[in-house]
Parts: C-alpha cells; structure tokens; sequence
C-alpha cells in the first residue's frame, strides 16, 4: 500500500512527533521514508543580505553552515530514527516556499503518503492548523497524515 512516505520537517517537537508516525508506518510496509528539509527562502531573506538569499536560493549552502547545519540536523535526525528500525530513508534539501516545494517534490517522486506535523515553529500559526501544513493537505491528492505534538508544544510556547 505505501512503498515511499515523505515526511517534511523543519526540525520542530511536532515535525519529531510526524517522524514517529512515519516511521511506524513504514515499518509496517516496509516502505522508504523520504524526509524533506526545506530551506524558506522567505523566511530566511528578513535576516539575511541580498547577496545570501541569491546563495541560498542557488542551493549553494557552502558558505551558510547555519542554514546547512539547520537541515543536515533536521534530516539527520530522522535518517537515525529509521535506520533503529531497519528502514530505507532517503534525505532532501530544497528551497523556495516550503508548501510549494513540497508539493514539487511530491510531483516528481512517487511518494504514496505524507506524514507531517500539524504545525512548526511559526508563532501564530500554533493557533490553528500550520500553514504549509495547510497548503499541502488542501493542495495534494495523496493521503496526508497530520500529527499534532498535543498539549507539549503549547506548554513550551507558554514557557518561552
């Protein structure tokens, strides 16, 4: 039923819930799980000059070891997770528009399920339902399953 799951992270507690659920699933059909880290332009483009953005959005994240950390990190962490369980993981790097970016890689792979957080680390989108979160369910007709970390991510937010 699912031979290559995707699970889009940026590296927050809900995206590491996300990864759970992957990794139980896949375990289940002995499926791929791809994770996705990617880098938000936009995002990013606030605290950095121009001549970094043109970098990044080049993919040329030599020169940026934060940014290169920040994904190798985000990535690395569900390739261990999976490779505890036997599985196959696959791990990406893209950057634009995270929704976007997404849905692209899901057009040019032969993903069968998407397994995401129901939110990241934006602060008012905790409120409701993330917005790539939303973008990708409303956009996309594979099956997307959306984790929520529960009441763990609020008490932290309240905490910060």
């Amino acid at each position: 039923m699912y031979d290559n799951i995707l699970v889009p992270t940026d590296g927050s507690k809900t995206a590491r819930y996300a990864v759970d659920q992957a990794i139980d699933i896949a375990s289940k059909y002995d499926a791929t799980v791809h994770v996705l880290y990617v880098v938000d332009v936009d995002a990013t483009s606030y605290s950095l000059g121009t001549e970094q953005v043109d970098r990044i959005r080049q993919g040329n994240l030599d020169d940026m070891p934060e940014v290169k950390e920040a994904a190798e990190k985000a990535t690395g962490y569900v390739a261990d997770e999976a490779a505890e369980h036997g599985l196959t993981v696959e791990e990406h790097m893209r950057v634009g528009e995270p929704a976007r970016a997404i849905r692209k890689f899901v057009e040019d792979s032969d993903i069968d399920l998407i397994v995401m957080g129901s939110h990241g680390r934006s602060g008012l989108s905790r409120v409701i339902l993330g917005s790539v979160t939303e973008k990708v369910l409303r956009r996309t007709r594979l099956p997307v399953l959306v984790v929520d970390a529960g009441g763990d991510e609020d008490d932290e937010a309240q905490a910060e």
